[in-house]
């Protein structure tokens, strides 16, 4: 177990179960950026198990602290249990924090749903005194599948539990820290970020004109412009975890389709991988050797971030997603995002950037391998820093107040 205290009296409690990947990031920042923090975590190992027994082990090895004013913990700590186990943590204002929630969390078949991992997180809701969640999408999911959730119950059901979580429930997106990219990125992307008002508004009408109508209409496709924005094919880029949830099987099933049609396009496939890697990533590797650039976890971040700068494209097939940090990232640095019109996606990206069917992902790439270059000039039309630390800090200062909501 990983502990940090401040000197001094502490006043919040932050606790983390699975103290990796973003559950780490936000942790790491809150005590960077708040004062007064005492920090409890677990590795970010077998989490089943840590859903399961941490919090008992958390009630053993956290000390009484009498200046202790909040406990912030995310949702993979059974929060109900540990305070029940010590109460003199129940007297705190209790803060939960949801990067997901396993009422709607896929799995391959129904039957392997753990029935337990649900049912504690409606528990730790019931006690906590604020319920927040990554985004709007994470929230309603959840509390809409409670009543059928609970239904597994085969008697003696409880009601009502969403009528009593809503009013603690509210939405804080999870802050991202967005590095400067301006030395990785291309002359292209570069010349985006200063664009006079006239040219901003071409450019933004040109991309809405052409990736979204038919290719068989000739206005939809301009005369093409012979510079290195248009010779250069089409760079796409995956990031995300190689595992089933983000259906690496229809990303590849489309790129598949713009090979047999001759389409031109360069590719890179990044993200973490895990024990149980999906086959379809090791047999799209040779289908597609001649179109890699860049295939696997790259550790540096720095590297990561240079091959986002590079790219043109960034494409979600997520069956899940409840916030989505890599699309975020790579729209920070200046690919055109195609996402499902679905999930969390609508909160943050507008309509030009969602598609609703595999033939309608198929068709803008189709758009776009054959004029690069209106992914190239297009300015997106997402705000990051709504989503950046420095705008969210103040929400997270207020949340950690002991007089806070």
């Amino acid at each position: 177990m990983q502990q940090s205290e401040v000197g001094g009296s502490p006043g919040v409690l932050l606790v983390e179960a699975f103290y990796g990947g973003s559950h780490k990031q936000l942790i790491d920042l809150l005590k960077e950026n708040i004062d007064g923090c005492s920090v409890f975590t677990l590795p970010a190992k077998k989490w089943h198990w840590r859903a399961r027994t941490a919090a008992l082990y958390f009630s053993q090895t956290i000390p009484a602290c009498s200046s202790y004013r909040v406990l912030f913990s995310s949702s993979v700590l059974n929060l109900c249990e540990l305070v029940a186990l010590r109460p003199d943590l129940a007297r705190l204002k209790k803060v939960l924090y949801f990067h997901e929630n396993q009422l709607v969390y896929p799995v391959r078949k129904d039957q392997e749903r753990d029935f337990q991992y649900g049912y504690n997180q409606v528990l730790s809701c019931l006690v906590s005194d604020v319920v927040v969640f990554n985004s709007r999408f994470n929230m309603e999911s959840f509390l809409s599948s409670i009543l059928s959730f609970m239904k597994k119950i085969p008697d003696h059901r409880p009601k009502d539990l969403d009528r009593l979580i809503r009013p603690k429930c509210v939405v804080l997106n999870y802050p991202v820290q967005f590095p400067d990219v301006s030395s990785l990125l291309p002359e292209h992307k570069l010349r985006r970020l200063r664009p006079s008002a006239e040219t901003n508004q071409q450019q933004t009408s040109r991309c809405e004109e052409a990736p979204v109508q038919s290719s068989s209409d000739p206005r939809s496709v301009p005369t093409p412009v012979q510079d290195s924005e248009s010779v250069k094919p089409l760079h796409i880029v995956w990031p995300h975890r190689w595992e089933h949830d983000k259906n690496p099987e229809l990303f590849f099933e489309i790129l598949m389709k713009l090979k047999e049609k001759q389409l031109d396009f360069k590719l890179s496939v990044l993200g973490e991988t895990f024990t149980d890697v999906p086959e379809i990533f090791s047999s799209s590797q040779s289908l597609l050797q001649s179109n890699i650039l860049n295939w696997g976890f790259l550790s540096s971040k720095d590297q990561y971030l240079k091959v986002l700068c590079d790219a043109d494209v960034v494409v979600s097939t997520s069956k899940h997603e409840f916030f989505g940090v890599a699309m975020l990232e790579a729209v920070h640095c200046g690919c055109f995002p195609l996402c499902p019109k679905a999930l969390v996606y609508p909160e943050i990206f507008p309509d030009q950037y969602l598609y609703s069917t595999p033939e309608q992902l198929c068709k803008r790439l189709q758009e776009l391998c054959r004029r690069p270059d209106l992914a190239r000039r297009h300015v997106v039309m997402v705000d990051t820093s709504l989503y950046s630390w420095t705008s969210l800090k103040p929400q997270f200062q207020a949340l950690l107040s002991a007089e806070g909501p």
